[in-house]
C-alpha cells in the first residue's frame, strides 16, 4: 500500500481506501455521547423556542423572553460538541456544516442526531 492510501489490483485498476479513523473508539464513544446528548438538548429547546414565537407573534400570548437566550447557550455548547466529534471522526467539511446547522431547523436535529449516530457506531463497532 502506497502513503496515497491507494492499492493495485491484479485487474490494474487503483482502489483508494479511506484513511483510518484518527481516534479510537475509547475517545470517540464519549464525544458520541456529548453530542447525542445536545442535540436532543439543542431539539427540544428549539422546539420550545419555536411554541414560544408561534405563541407570541400568532396569538399575542406574554411568554418568557429566557426560552430563546437558553436555547441560544444549548445551540453553543452543541457546535463546540459537535466539531469535537467531527474533529474525532473525520467527517467531510459538507457533513460537519450540515449537523452544526440542523439545530437551527425545528425536528432537523433529531434526525440527523439519529443518522450520525447510527453511522458512528457502525464505523466504530460501539
Amino acid at each position: 500500500m502506497s502513503a496515497d492510501n491507494s492499492t493495485d489490483t491484479a485487474a490494474g485498476r487503483t482502489e483508494v481506501r479511506a484513511p483510518g479513523p484518527v481516534a479510537g473508539a475509547a475517545k470517540v464513544k464519549p464525544a458520541l455521547l456529548r453530542y447525542r446528548t445536545l442535540a436532543w438538548a439543542t431539539g427540544i429547546w428549539l422546539l420550545l423556542l419555536t411554541a414560544e414565537i408561534i405563541a407570541k407573534y400568532g396569538f399575542d400570548v406574554h411568554t418568557p423572553n429566557w426560552i430563546a437566550v437558553v436555547h441560544g447557550w444549548v445551540y453553543f455548547v452543541y457546535l463546540i460538541v459537535t466539531a469535537d466529534l467531527a474533529i474525532k471522526v473525520r467527517w467531510p467539511l459538507a457533513r460537519t456544516i450540515g449537523t452544526l446547522l440542523a439545530g437551527t431547523i425545528p425536528l432537523l436535529s433529531f434526525f440527523v442526531e439519529h443518522r450520525n449516530a447510527k453511522q458512528v457506531k457502525q464505523a466504530y463497532n460501539l
